[in-house]
């Protein structure tokens, strides 16, 4: 049997690969072969170490989580439209220049439309059926 740190460690790897979709609990401990009370737990504690998120959601009839990884792992493809790339004035740019990030508009206007474009893409919760 493996150990639980290891299949800590195999979860929260193939949760980050399935990315932004999520993966239902259920699908993962097939994929690890673990027990659901196993997986169960796994979850839980990578929930509560902030590495991932569990939603709840009807699935088939039946109340289950689906599992979000909190960070994706960084790719060039997350910054290639950065305008400080392009910006004729980089070579000036500075921290506490006359010329900085913090005052720049171009560099402000893409960070807005990438925040908007996340919450865009989030998926929308589902109640809780014991609340209400």
């Amino acid at each position: 049997m493996p150990k639980h740190n290891d299949l800590e460690h195999k979860a929260l790897q193939y949760i980050m690969n399935v990315g932004s979709k999520g993966v239902l609990q259920s699908e993962l401990w097939r994929k690890l072969g673990a027990s659901s009370r196993e997986g169960s737990r796994i979850a839980i504690k990578l929930e509560s170490k902030g590495l991932i998120r569990r939603e709840r959601e009807l699935h088939n009839g039946r109340w289950t989580y689906r599992l979000y990884p909190k960070r994706q792992p960084v790719t060039v493809d997350s910054i290639i439209d950065c305008p400080c790339f392009t910006c004729s004035d980089s070579s000036r740019c500075e921290a506490w220049g006359q010329i900085n990030p913090n005052e720049c508009e171009k560099l402000t206007e893409w960070l807005l439309k990438l925040a908007e474009e996340e919450n865009n893409s989030a998926p929308e919760q589902q109640p809780d059926p014991g609340e209400g």
